[in-house]
């Protein structure tokens, strides 16, 4: 990803350096501004032709020049790693017909410089509103100027998917959840077939589930997995959901077992130790059995319930709060079929176990003994 857009950018740089928008226009070196445009024009120091440009500005602020001033003092402060500077002249800029993909671009990248997240929205939308006006203009009628027509659309082209990536990258360095909502959402809006909604719908499902917006978590999941692109993070969610609300008992069952097929074939993630990965594994195949056999129970079919959570159990044993609930479960699922020294021997697992289910399960021991004898 780096390296093409390490490429990307330099497409991009290498259309825009014939790309200057605003015109200097004649200089008469007889006025004072005239002559301030000639010494910025011979001045090689960077750092003290930012300070002349800065000095026309401030002297002459309505020439016919200051276009193409803010143009060079933009680029001089992003090459001096002054983004409030180059923000500031791009807002400046902006306002100076006539409008220019160049410079928004120049002014997004000093967005991307500061980290602002507001700024990088705002100058990705404004950028990508000016490189599409490039990308749908009229071929011109005159011979010689199709070629240049035809560099600045391919330009324009490389920007707009620039500023797709903008917000994507954006949202991944930035760790509060509600701005990177806001950075995907609109990268979603601004394109739903971007390239980059792939990669970024897992981390905007988990912001909305940060941001406790449960309602906009499901629904992307739900859209995900109408896509065939939900992961097992969005189906466990999703899953959980159903089960709890006691719809839709179809719906727990196919997504845990879509959780256990996507566990049983997912390669290893890079860079995580052999034991993590096996630890996540194990409790996410134990969590989807444990959600199937628990809305199995709640159907009453309990040979199918018997079944799932005899599969969650000896899975889940690093949750203690869902390994007591699990044999509870299973001690009803036996007693419902009659398996009483099984009910038993679940109920007292589940009693050895500090939980809500401790003081049941021991009354359920109690209660079993009475009615059939021989239970151990």
């Amino acid at each position: 990803m780096r390296t093409m857009f390490a490429l990307l950018a330099g497409l991009i740089a290498a259309g825009s350096l014939a790309a200057q928008c605003h015109k200097i226009g004649e200089v008469n070196a007889e006025k004072p501004e005239g002559q301030l445009l000639q010494k910025i024009g011979q001045e090689s120091d960077a750092a003290k032709k930012l300070g002349l440009l800065e000095q026309f500005a401030t002297q002459f602020p309505q020439h016919e020049a200051i276009g193409w001033v803010y143009e060079q003092m933009l680029d001089g402060y992003l090459k001096a790693n002054n983004s409030d500077k180059a923000l500031e002249i791009g807002e400046k800029l902006d306002a100076v017909p006539p409008e220019c993909v160049e410079t928004a671009h120049q002014t997004l990248k000093a967005a991307e410089m500061k980290k602002d997240a507001d700024q990088i929205r705002k100058w990705s939308a404004k950028t990508s509103e000016l490189a599409l006006k490039v990308v749908n203009s009229p071929q011109p009628k005159e011979q010689d100027e199709v070629e240049d027509w035809k560099r600045r659309v391919d330009y324009a082209k490389q920007v707009n998917t620039y500023t797709e990536y903008a917000l994507y990258a954006a949202a991944l360095q930035n760790s509060d959840p509600q701005k990177k909502i806001e950075l995907l959402e609109a990268l979603e809006q601004r394109n739903p077939n971007s390239q980059y909604l792939a990669q970024a719908y897992p981390q905007l499902f988990l912001a909305y589930q940060q941001a406790k917006q449960a309602d906009k978590a499901s629904g992307l999941a739900e859209k995900l997995v109408a896509a065939g692109h939900a992961d097992e993070d969005m189906l466990v969610v999703l899953a959980d959901n159903y089960l709890q609300k006691k719809t839709d008992p179809e719906k727990v069952h196919t997504y845990s077992a879509r959780i256990i097929e996507i566990m049983n074939s997912k390669p290893k993630t890079a860079g995580v130790a052999d034991a993590a990965w096996a630890q996540r594994k194990n409790l996410l195949i134990g969590l989807a059995h444990y959600m199937s056999g628990k809305q199995y129970y709640l159907q009453n079919k309990f040979a199918e319930s018997d079944k799932e959570l005899s599969e969650a159990l000896p899975l889940v044993e690093v949750n203690q709060g869902m390994k007591a609930e699990t044999l509870f479960l299973l001690g009803i699922a036996d007693y419902k079929m009659e398996k009483a020294q099984e009910a038993v021997n679940h109920f007292r697992a589940c009693a050895a176990i500090p939980s809500p289910y401790k003081a049941e399960a021991t009354k359920n021991i109690a209660r079993i003994r009475q009615q059939y004898a021989g239970i151990r």
